[in-house]
């Protein structure tokens, strides 16, 4: 049995330090020590030998179960360190490469051209001013002389977040409500933000911006509207151009138009194209937001910023602002 023995500790450490990685080092360990492994299987031929023998072969065994156990030991300590070792080496950063330098960021398309509609304005003695993007009824709605049965308070056009009055705006015009209520005429304001609304696709997103303006005072006219639309678009495009004002319908404006621009003079090749929604301010909006309309006058235009960026930078998708694509926002670097 010594021999036996012998040969079965040679053939094992054998085993063990032909184990090339972890995982065959496991597998020789549970076919040395295992369950079913060889030195396993000898303590049981333990019972069939007698008492006197049985303490010589069990010390014997123990022996060889030993030095087995320190040689797995030792070479899975090994195999770690190797493991270890090449991770490293295979992760290691060369410190004395060239650096690739930084890549300048950019402004989103988005924040550029509201930042430019902001300035524009500003430029002509408006204020920029914010209000709360999540509404009551009657600031999106009812202050704005919209009727409870008006299509834009269906379910299918507005988030609505409770049963009782609270939304997600549908225009920045509610910041146009807030800001009569605490202030007396003159008022000269713009009021840029997001805007929600159950609408996607090329052209639509539920998640846009927009940009409202406000002037109230006494005898403003629509001439003036008109003169001060003329003015604007024409620097924001930087470009003379021809406006077409379409009779429509607002229900928080009177009398109202829509505002197309000749494509032709951008370069599209297109002819008139919609860009914005105007008119004089209804005086039952006056009146909601503590206005006297028999005193006071106003009118009131809004625009989408998308729509404009779109234009000016010749944007077919919509959904192109939204994709994060670096290759598209690069050119605006």
């Amino acid at each position: 049995m010594t021999d036996q023995l012998e040969q079965l500790r040679e053939q094992g450490l054998q085993n063990i330090a032909d184990s090339g990685d972890l995982q065959s080092l496991d597998a020789t360990r549970v076919a040395l020590l295992g369950k079913k492994g060889v030195i396993t299987a000898r303590l049981k031929t333990l019972g069939e030998l007698l008492p006197e023998e049985r303490k010589v072969a069990g010390a014997a065994i123990n022996n060889v179960k030993q030095a087995l156990s320190q040689a797995l030991d030792a070479r899975k300590a090994q195999l770690e360190h190797e493991s270890v070792a090449a991770q490293l080496a295979e992760e290691s950063v060369d410190v004395t490469l060239p650096g690739r330098g930084e890549v300048p960021g950019a402004m989103h398309p988005i924040t550029l051209t509201r930042r430019r509609i902001e300035a524009l304005f500003v430029r002509n003695g408006f204020e920029v001013v914010e209000g709360p993007e999540i509404e009551d009824d009657y600031h999106n709605f009812e202050a704005l002389n919209v009727p409870p049965d008006h299509p834009a308070r269906a379910m299918q056009d507005t988030f609505y977040l409770d049963a009782a009055s609270l939304l997600l705006r549908t225009h920045t015009s509610p910041v146009q409500i807030r800001t009569m209520e605490l202030r007396q005429p003159p008022i000269r304001v713009i009021a840029p933000g997001r805007v929600y609304r159950c609408d996607s696709d090329r052209t639509h997103s539920p998640m846009f911006h927009q940009v409202e303006a406000l002037y109230v005072a006494r005898r403003v006219s629509f001439a003036e509207l008109r003169a001060e639309l003329q003015a604007f678009l024409e620097a924001f495009f930087e470009t003379d151009l021809k406006l077409r004002f379409r009779p429509s319908y607002f229900p928080f404006t009177e009398p109202s138009a829509e505002v197309d621009i000749d494509g032709r003079s951008l370069g599209t090749g297109a002819g008139w194209m919609e860009v914005l929604g105007c008119g004089m301010v209804h005086p039952s909006v006056l009146e909601a937001a503590g206005v006297d309309s028999l005193e006071f006058t106003g009118y009131a235009l809004g625009m989408g910023i998308e729509r404009l960026a779109m234009l000016r930078y010749g944007v077919t998708d919509l959904r192109q602002f939204y994709n994060n694509d670096l290759r598209m926002l690069a050119q605006f670097v």
